[in-house]
């Protein structure tokens, strides 16, 4: 794919690589901020495809600032007044690198991932069939697939290597990671977050489904909200118009990758499959929709 608005992997001459991940490159700035640049790699079961998704970083950091500044109010986040430009010294680089990066606080990263649910999907789904319980939480009986949960959840994973897979843990696990009083604000803050977009979103023909969010802590021991949030890489979200239970409803976000790919004879495992022109494009599109519908802004 010769598309220069296509970045699978950044490179930044002069600014130290800390590390990739699934989707972001993250640089060392100084002591006190990073450089994340948002790619446009997608990664599915935990495995980052070969093929990247046309606009996907700039359209995942557009969304992602548009709630880290609905949340304010909420918690304080990551990002600083710094611009790309002013952090990259080659005018060319940082102006085809601005839409996709942020210059944000250099924070210790939470060992959980922060997850919310409003419905029974995915891996809460798949806990609910085997035990009847997701996250240790006892459900009614009787529920199906993709139904509005009685109460949003808070149903915590632990964090997993790149190419491992999350598991899901309690929140009395949560306490003996981080401490009781992070522990309570994680879950308390986290739900709040959802609960304001979710209907934000509704208002505007979107489910949000479930979301994960990410936290870390200053030197002084303070809570940011940081990495991405409620994006469709991290969020599922659903047409509000075609949901229904007993299915998992059509998307704007990467679910409509995973169903593509479980047409596939993969066994889950790197290397992933390549995903045809058609898929490529269709997702692109459902992300841009995702972004005009959620913040009124055209892609």
């Amino acid at each position: 794919m010769n598309n220069p608005d296509v970045v699978f992997e950044s490179h930044v001459p002069g600014l130290p690589l800390i590390g990739r991940g699934k989707v972001r490159d993250i640089y060392s700035v100084d002591d006190d901020h990073l450089l994340i640049v948002t790619t446009d790699r997608l990664s599915a079961y935990d495995v980052v495809l070969p093929d990247p998704i046309p606009g996907k970083g700039a359209v995942l950091t557009r969304i992602s600032r548009f709630w880290f500044a609905m949340m304010a109010d909420l918690i304080d986040n990551q990002l600083t007044d710094l611009r790309v430009a002013d952090v990259i010294d080659d005018d060319a680089l940082a102006a085809s690198l601005e839409s996709r990066s942020l210059v944000v606080r250099r924070l210790k990263p939470l060992p959980i991932e922060a997850v919310v649910r409003g419905y029974l999907i995915g891996s809460g789904w798949r806990d609910y069939e085997a035990t009847g319980s997701t996250s240790g939480i006892e459900l009614p009986t009787g529920l199906q697939q993709a139904a509005k949960l009685p109460h949003t959840m808070f149903t915590p994973a632990s964090k997993a290597e790149t190419g491992e897979h999350d598991e899901n843990i309690s929140f009395e696990d949560v306490i003996d990671l981080v401490g009781e009083r992070i522990a309570t604000r994680v879950r308390d803050v986290s739900i709040a977050i959802y609960e304001r977009a979710a209907e934000h979103a509704l208002e505007r023909g979107i489910i949000i489904a479930d979301t994960k969010f990410e936290f870390g802590l200053d030197k002084e021991g303070k809570l940011y909200l940081i990495d991405e949030v409620l994006t469709p890489d991290s969020s599922r979200f659903w047409p509000e118009a075609s949901y229904r239970t007993g299915i998992s409803p059509p998307s704007f976000d990467k679910q409509f990758v995973r169903d593509y790919l479980d047409t596939l004879d993969w066994d889950k495992t790197a290397p992933g499959p390549e995903l045809p022109a058609d898929i490529r494009e269709q997702t692109a599109a459902k992300y841009r929709e995702a972004l005009e519908r959620l913040t009124g802004a055209p892609a």
